[in-house]
C-alpha cells in the first residue's frame, strides 16, 4: 500500500511490534524479521466529522525504520501550535450526565496518544471552574478544555477573560474599556443538551472531532459581547443574547429541569401560544468597519476573508488609537416599538434543529453582532418566521423583521424603573429619531428576561458592546464542501508517502 499523510494532520507516530502472521503475503513472508512504525492521523468523514485512523509502514531494515520514526517525531515537535499541557474542567452534571464518561472513554486516550499531559478538575458546584481559573497558574498551560454544554463553556470563558483583565488591571465594570485579548485557547468537548457553540464553530457536536481539533492545534478567534447595566458588568456572550421569545423560553424551562432536554420543547410551545410582546427602545451603532451584511448569504467558513479583514483593521485601529474606543454620537440609530423578540448573535447559532441558525451570515470574528428585531405580528406570521430557521428560505424576508450589523447597542424596556440608567439618558437625547411607523403603546405591562448564552439575565436596561476576537478556540471554523474534502483526504492517504 502507498500512503501520503500531511504532517499537519498527523496525531502521533509510534514504533510497532509487527506480527509476521498478520502480513504473511507477497515478498514480506520471505523476511526473517520485520520492523514497523504506525502513523496515526486525522481522517475526515461526512458532516464535518473527524476520526483517528492509522497506517503502518514496515521494512526489513531496522535502521531505516528508526530513521523514519525519528524524523517524523521531530517534524511533529516543530508544530508549535499544538498543545502539550492542558487544564481540563469536566461538568459531571450537564446534559445527560455523561461528561466524565465521554472524556475518559473518548477523549483521554487520544490526548495520551498525542503525548498531551492534562490536569483534570471535576467541577462540584456552579462557578467552580470560573473561581478556580482565578487561582491557578494558567500561564503554564497551552489551553483550557471544558467538557460539558454551553453553560460550562460560558463558565470557563468568564473565568479566563476575568483573570486576564484582572492581571492586566482592566476594570470590567467600565463598558467602554478595551479588554485584553486572551491568547490561551479554549477547547470544547461537547457533552451538554444543546452544544450550540461547538456546532457553530466546528460544524458538528462530536467529542472525538473536537478532541482532534485540539490535538492538531487549530485556532479560531471569536468575538465576545460584554453586557453592562448602569456601569456594572453583568455577563459575556458569544452566541445568543435574546429578549422576549427566547428569554421567556429559558425562564420557563429553568423551572422544569426535571424534564431534561424535553423542557425546551414544552416551554417553546407554551411561550409561542402565549404570544407575549414587549415594548422598548433600542439605540445601536452600525458596524461600518465590517464587510458584508446579515443578508448577503456569505457564510463564515474556515479562513473567512471577512474575519481576516476585520482582524487587520483591528490591528491598525489599535496601532493608531491604542486601547481607546472611538465613538461618534452621530452614528447612533434609535428604534422604538413593540417586539416579540430582540436577538443579538455573534455567530450563526446553528444547531442540529436549525442548521442555518438565527443569522446564517453572522461571522465568528468580524467584530460585530447581528441585531434581529422581530416586531409585533400575528401568531401565524411569527410561526412562519420560526419555521424559516429550519429550511433554506430567507428568514429575514418579512416586513415585521429587521436585522442590522452592529458593534454595540443599548436597550431599555418601556416600564424600566431605572430612570437614571445610561440607556435612558441616551434615549432622551435621541427621541427625535424614533421610528414613526411603530408608535409606542402602553398595552403590554410585562418585562421579559434576557437569554444570555443559555443563562437568564434579569435586567430591563442593558448596554452591549462587541469585542473583536477577544478569545480563541481550538477550532478551525466550519469547513467548506466537507464531502469533497473527505474524498480528497482519502485519495491523499492512498498516495505515496
Amino acid at each position: 500500500e502507498n500512503c501520503f499523510v500531511p504532517i499537519s494532520e498527523i496525531i502521533a507516530v509510534e514504533e510497532t511490534e509487527f506480527n509476521k502472521k498478520q502480513r504473511n503475503i507477497g515478498r514480506w513472508q520471505k523476511m526473517a524479521k520485520l520492523h514497523a512504525f504506525t502513523v496515526y492521523y486525522v481522517k475526515t468523514a461526512r458532516n464535518h466529522r473527524w476520526r483517528c485512523s492509522d497506517v503502518t509502514f514496515w521494512c526489513a531494515d531496522e535502521h531505516l525504520c528508526n530513521q523514519w520514526t525519528q524524523v517524523l517525531k521531530e517534524l511533529l515537535e516543530m508544530q508549535k501550535s499544538r498543545p502539550k499541557q492542558l487544564l481540563v474542567y469536566i461538568n459531571p452534571y450537564g446534559g445527560k450526565r455523561q461528561g466524565k464518561r465521554i472524556y475518559e472513554q473518548k477523549v483521554a486516550p487520544l490526548f495520551s496518544l498525542a503525548s498531551i499531559s492534562t490536569d483534570v478538575v471535576i467541577t462540584e458546584r456552579a462557578n467552580h471552574a470560573k473561581d478556580n481559573l482565578f487561582e491557578v497558574n494558567i500561564y503554564k498551560y497551552d489551553g483550557v478544555v471544558c467538557v460539558g454544554g454551553d453553560g460550562m463553556f460560558s463558565e470557563v470563558m468568564h473565568g479566563l477573560i476575568g483573570r486576564m483583565q484582572k492581571d492586566s488591571g482592566i476594570d470590567q465594570n467600565n463598558p467602554k474599556a478595551s479588554l485584553v485579548q486572551c491568547n490561551i485557547r479554549i477547547g470544547i468537548i461537547p457533552a451538554g443538551s444543546t452544544d450550540c457553540i461547538c456546532y457553530s464553530t466546528v460544524g458538528i457536536s462530536d467529542p472525538v472531532t473536537s478532541a482532534l481539533h485540539i490535538i492538531v492545534g487549530d485556532c479560531q478567534p471569536l468575538d465576545v459581547s460584554s453586557v453592562h447595566h448602569n456601569n456594572m458588568f453583568l455577563k459575556y456572550s458569544v452566541s445568543l443574547l435574546g429578549y422576549g421569545f427566547y428569554g421567556d423560553i429559558l425562564k420557563d424551562s429553568e423551572k422544569k429541569r426535571w424534564m431534561g432536554p424535553m423542557r425546551y420543547d414544552y416551554s417553546g410551545l407554551k411561550t409561542f401560544l402565549s404570544h407575549h410582546y414587549y415594548e422598548g427602545t433600542i439605540a445601536y451603532q452600525p458596524a461600518k468597519h465590517t464587510h458584508g451584511s446579515p443578508r448577503d448569504k456569505e457564510s463564515c467558513r474556515t479562513g473567512c476573508y471577512i474575519c481576516k479583514k476585520s482582524e487587520k483593521q483591528l490591528a491598525e485601529q489599535t496601532k493608531e488609537h491604542g486601547l481607546k474606543h472611538e465613538e461618534s454620537e452621530e452614528d447612533w440609530k434609535v428604534i422604538k416599538g413593540k417586539f416579540l423578540a430582540i436577538n443579538a448573535v455573534n455567530m450563526s447559532c446553528a444547531c442540529p434543529r436549525s442548521p442555518k441558525g438565527l443569522s446564517p451570515a453572522a461571522h465568528l470574528a468580524d467584530g460585530s453582532a447581528d441585531l434581529i428585531l422581530v416586531r409585533k405580528c400575528s401568531r401565524f406570521d411569527f410561526l412562519r418566521y420560526l419555521v424559516r430557521h429550519t429550511n433554506q428560505d430567507d428568514q429575514f424576508d418579512f416586513p415585521f423583521v429587521d436585522v442590522y450589523r452592529v458593534k454595540c447597542f443599548q436597550f431599555t424596556s418601556k416600564l424600566s424603573e431605572d430612570n437614571e440608567s445610561n440607556v435612558m439618558d441616551i434615549g432622551k437625547k435621541r427621541f427625535g429619531q424614533f421610528c414613526r411607523d411603530h408608535p409606542a403603546c402602553c398595552c403590554n405591562i410585562v418585562n421579559s428576561t434576557w437569554n444570555c448564552d443559555g443563562e437568564t439575565l434579569d435586567s430591563s436596561a442593558i448596554e452591549v458592546r462587541v469585542h473583536c476576537q477577544l478569545i480563541k478556540l481550538f477550532a478551525r471554523g466550519i469547513e467548506e464542501n466537507c464531502k469533497d474534502e473527505a474524498a480528497y483526504s482519502q485519495s491523499r492517504i492512498e498516495q505515496l508517502l
